[in-house]
């Protein structure tokens, strides 16, 4: 893999992550603010299904079957031909889409950019306030608990 490709990867890895944190609400707003979207059209329609959660005893023993949970997926084509997947949990098949298009988007060059800059980045800067909100939040209900030692021996 050449480094503008890792590069690449790594903004798209970024941004899907982002957009799986965000409300449904706000990646619509954003994406609503850039007017001039190319013509792209459904690869594979928002759907709804179930995958399997696995997990491990004491986290690297005998795995076993935990539970499912619902995801909703997506694939858009652009018109020139990049194909933006996205998985997301839950049964929000509009973020599923709009998910996958800023993952084709975040395949073009000349669309990467902007995209970070209009969509990704305004989404991380919200998700990281919220984040030190409810940390903040957090920390003013902590109770600190501390051990007594007696002097027996």
């Amino acid at each position: 893999m050449s480094c503008s490709t890792q590069a690449d990867a790594t903004a798209r890895r970024r941004a899907m992550s982002v957009l799986a944190h965000a409300s449904s609400a706000s990646i619509a707003e954003r994406m609503r603010q850039i007017a001039d979207l190319p013509h792209h059209e459904d690869a594979r329609m928002a759907d709804c299904g179930l995958v399997l959660l696995r997990g491990r005893i004491a986290g690297s023993g005998a795995p076993f079957n935990l539970g499912e949970a619902t995801v909703s997926r997506a694939a858009v084509v652009l018109e020139t031909g990049e194909t933006g997947v996205s998985y997301i949990l839950g049964r929000d098949l509009g973020k599923a889409r709009t998910a996958a298009l800023i993952d084709a988007l975040m395949q073009r060059a000349d669309w990467r950019d902007r995209i970070e800059a209009e969509v990704i980045a305004p989404l991380a800067e919200a998700i990281a306030s919220m984040q030190c909100r409810r940390a903040a939040e957090s920390a003013a209900t902590r109770v600190d608990f501390f051990t007594l030692v007696r002097g027996e021996d």
